[in-house]
């Protein structure tokens, strides 16, 4: 919703369900982006905090180390939308015949938008101040709200996905924005 607010969304099988037509069920939509990175971040969220809090003799915390807290941010985020591009490139049938050109200019969108997430740690300290701590330590404040921040600056900078900027064909023709005739 941040990044396309009035447009139509593509979400394959499940448009059905929005009285929408259905282009393609699954490979390509917003289904396969929203399960597939979310499932990727999961492992490598996981899989960071392992090795740094490993690293460091002590659970991962941005209170006592916001110098390895930012690293692991960086290093989960670009990994996540990395691996997803990855599987992506590979198993996508739009992308038969140039998997590796798809995988490179992913894999490049990942890093230039991950530059943008370093902030994610500090929404929590900065909600705290102004809406105060309760609100802040909530799982709306502390996890939902700076992850969502973050994937809204990692998609619509790295991708300028923003608007009607990034909508994929079908998403065109849903918005009355492909200017084709049938």
């Amino acid at each position: 919703f941040i990044q396309h607010p009035t447009q139509k969304m593509d979400y394959g099988y499940f448009n059905q369900l929005l009285g929408r037509e259905i282009d393609q069920p699954f490979w390509g939509t917003r289904t396969e982006h929203i399960v597939g990175v979310a499932a990727c971040l999961a492992v490598t969220d996981h899989t960071s905090q392992h090795f740094f809090s490993k690293y460091l003799g002590r659970p991962l915390c941005f209170a006592k180390s916001p110098a390895a807290f930012v690293a692991h941010t960086f290093l989960f985020i670009f990994s996540g939308v990395a691996v997803y591009c990855g599987l992506d490139s590979a198993f996508n049938p739009a992308h038969e015949g140039r998997r590796m050109d798809e995988f490179k200019s992913s894999a490049y969108c990942t890093y230039v938008g991950t530059n943008t997430a370093w902030f994610e740690p500090y929404v929590a300290p900065a909600l705290a101040k102004v809406a105060g701590p309760t609100i802040a330590g909530t799982w709306f404040g502390s996890a939902l709200l700076p992850a969502t921040l973050a994937y809204s600056t990692v998609k619509g900078v790295g991708w300028y996905d923003w608007g009607n900027s990034g909508l994929n064909d079908h998403e065109m023709k849903l918005n009355g924005l492909d200017n084709k005739t049938e």
